[in-house]
């Protein structure tokens, strides 16, 4: 999964170093938008740091322990998804993703959870997948309730962000259920 073209529109890159400058100036432009929920925004004051980041994430890549992917939108970076490790032993792992604000609302992060979706369970043999939210992040939580997720508790105090715990929403998918719901909807 080094590149792939989801539609027209959007598509699925490997990050690599030369990435660096691009992926924090998303970052950056996106800061305070991006900060409210992720708790690693402040932590990132430079284009140098993605350069120990990025060749990190090709490892994993390799190692076949999940994956950060850029995600474009007419050619342009606006946002990352990506698996984060893998429990081979379980077959499980879960999802993350972020997209610039002034690229919401244009199915790009639904289109990117089903195509990450169907080479979890098509393509890597996974069982499970899980998505985890900020409970009052309902931009975030629409994606897995619109793909048929189920949600199936609160995190309470479950991530540190910046000054405060605040509550996780976990939802899951299974193979057997996204497969099923991917043939009936052929």
């Amino acid at each position: 999964m080094f590149s792939y073209k989801i539609d027209e529109e959007v598509s699925l890159h490997l990050l690599q170093k030369h990435h660096a400058e691009e992926v924090f100036e998303l970052v950056d432009k996106n800061r305070a938008y991006l900060r409210e929920w992720l708790p690693w925004v402040d932590d990132m004051t430079s284009p140098e740091q993605y350069d120990t980041l990025l060749p990190m994430w090709l490892h994993q890549f390799a190692d076949h322990n999940g994956f950060n992917a850029g995600i474009r939108y007419k050619g342009k970076l606006v946002g990352m998804i990506g698996l984060h490790a893998i429990d081979w032993a379980n077959r499980k792992t879960s999802i993350g993703y972020f997209i610039a604000e002034e690229a919401q609302g244009k199915g790009i992060i639904t289109k990117s959870v089903k195509a990450v979706l169907d080479y979890v369970f098509r393509e890597l043999g996974l069982n499970r997948v899980e998505i985890r939210c900020g409970v009052h992040n309902k931009k975030s939580r629409a994606i897995p309730e619109r793909l048929g997720f189920v949600q199936e508790g609160i995190i309470h105090d479950g991530e540190w962000l910046y000054d405060h715990f605040h509550d996780l929403v976990v939802y899951s998918m299974l193979a057997k259920d996204w497969l099923m719901t991917e043939t009936t909807a052929l």
